[in-house]
């Protein structure tokens, strides 16, 4: 965060990878004269990928396992019985047929929207200010929810991208 940061004199620009910027002291920067942009999508496929993989490791208990295969380490012999004791304990649920709520429709909640739907998940979207570019990038097997209360119901996972701003929050 900028906002508690000492702006340097010479600083003409500030430029933001991604689209947020609450991060960064609009006001006080245009009281200075300094730019500030962003440049919103140009890191979606990144977070997609994030997003996905967040998904995975949680419903996979993968961090979990990746710990207790190393606390094997010093079994020696016994490593492969334990293996066929423990592993049943990191089986963890599909992605498939699971349902997936994505709030904020633009450049990274329609991919991580459309990616869903190819790994098998019912995907319940919603966003009020749902722009004409990513409505005809949204795949039209997605459900449109009508508001935060209809989405809310019945999600085995949910997504946020959206600005943080007041409104938002």
């Amino acid at each position: 965060s900028m906002h508690e940061m000492k702006v340097p004199k010479a600083l003409l620009a500030i430029a933001r990878a991604g689209a947020g910027t609450n991060n960064i002291p609009i006001k006080k920067c245009s009281e200075k004269g300094i730019v500030v942009f962003n440049t919103p999508g140009a890191n979606a496929n990144a977070v997609k990928e994030l997003v996905l993989t967040g998904m995975m490791l949680a419903s996979r208990d993968i961090v979990e396992g990746i710990a207790w295969v190393h606390g094997l380490k010093k079994e020696g012999q016994k490593v492969p019985e334990l293996v066929e004791k423990g592993k049943s304990q990191f089986a963890g649920q599909e992605l498939k047929g699971k349902n997936l709520g994505v709030v904020g429709l633009g450049a990274i909640g329609v991919i991580v929207a459309n990616e869903a739907l190819v790994l098998g998940m019912e995907v319940i979207v919603y966003d009020p200010f749902l722009s004409i570019e990513s409505a005809w990038k949204l795949s039209s097997n997605v459900q449109k929810a009508t508001g935060l209360e209809t989405l809310l119901g019945d999600l085995d996972y949910l997504t946020i991208h959206a600005p943080l701003r007041e409104s938002t929050k």
